[in-house]
């Protein structure tokens, strides 16, 4: 008998497994949710020598094009072959029949997610320095990468991008409404009254940061996670959600790992990626004050996931604390725009 997991039938999956990858699989599989995530639903399953990772939606309450598995399955196989780190690729399902949702099996990457100052703090000043400069190194290459080369070319819609964007987060918005937050419609308006000129497009991660990526005992950054929302467009939304991030966890009121001593301040941050990309972040604030409204959108979904009772895991209790905290920093850095 296989242990029972939310959204995760295993005897269901290893039948798909026999079925499309015969071998894969050499005995009854037993797996566990991966904790700390608030979108996508995470586990990791073993056959007893193998070990893989399964992706699904949230149980219950999702928005459209909140959590396209096929999106993660292609911009990871597609960017195999370059320098940013990815998961091996093995499988997508978009039958429902067989889970209840789409769902991809990957492989199960060395590392671990760092998303408070204690998990951080083993690596001492310099190497949370050095673990803060790989991230934003990292971010680069992925800024680097020619979406034709990989096979991304139609990936997304560059032309529009930052305009779609603000419209589709008010929407997003409009789909979790459960009560009132003070300015956010007014912040909404104000980015889409102030958009800048877009930069050269390139493939975006959509929600990049430390906790989305592992990193190994010694340091190294070992995979990007979490491609949910890529696509092509401006990719200095990555860099301001990026640096949104930094400041505010919502990771049930944890200090971030990105507050530790050691950790690159905004501006080196900022001043790194400039130096790699050559990118132009004078207008950099608006990108932050936006990075504010995604996030403080994607709190509040989790916060409506969570009083309907359709999450899994810890940490979302508070969560909807955090939304209201990003409206007002977000108005104010409009102001130094």
């Amino acid at each position: 008998m296989t242990e029972e997991l939310p959204g995760l039938d295993l005897d269901r999956l290893r039948a798909y497994l026999d079925h499309e990858a015969p071998g894969m699989i050499s005995g009854p599989l037993s797996g566990e949710v991966i904790t700390g995530g608030k979108s996508n639903l995470t586990y990791t399953v073993t056959d007893g020598s193998g070990r893989w990772v399964v992706r699904r939606p949230p149980l219950g309450h999702v928005l459209a094009t909140a959590h396209d598995m096929s999106r993660e399955y292609r911009v990871m196989t597609g960017l195999r072959e370059t320098d940013v780190p990815v998961p091996r690729t093995y499988l997508l399902c978009e039958d429902t029949e067989v889970l209840g949702a789409p769902f991809y099996v990957m492989e199960h990457a060395d590392g671990v997610p760092l998303r408070t100052r204690e998990e951080i703090a083993p690596f001492g000043v310099e190497g949370t320095r050095e673990i803060g400069r790989e991230l934003i190194t990292t971010l680069g290459s992925l800024h680097a990468v020619d979406p034709e080369s990989v096979g991304l070319g139609d990936f997304g819609r560059p032309a529009g991008f930052l305009e779609r964007q603000v419209r589709r987060w008010r929407k997003q918005l409009d789909a979790s409404r459960s009560r009132d937050i003070p300015g956010i419609d007014e912040l909404q308006e104000r980015l889409a009254q102030t958009l800048p000129e877009q930069g050269a497009p390139a493939i975006v991660h959509g929600d990049y940061r430390l906790d989305n990526v592992l990193v190994t005992g010694d340091g190294r950054l070992t995979a990007v996670l979490d491609w949910e929302m890529a696509t092509l467009g401006d990719p200095l939304v990555d860099l301001g959600l990026m640096l949104v991030y930094k400041e505010h966890s919502v990771t049930g009121g944890l200090s971030p790992a990105t507050s530790a001593e050691g950790f690159p301040s905004a501006s080196e941050l900022v001043k790194t990626y400039a130096a790699a990309t050559g990118r132009d972040v004078s207008r950099l604030n608006w990108y932050v004050a936006f990075g504010c409204f995604k996030l403080a959108v994607i709190a509040e979904g989790i916060h409506y996931r969570h009083s309907q009772g359709l999450t899994v895991g810890a940490g979302f209790d508070t969560i909807g604390e955090v939304v209201p905290i990003l409206v007002e920093r977000a108005h104010a850095t409009l102001q130094e725009d």
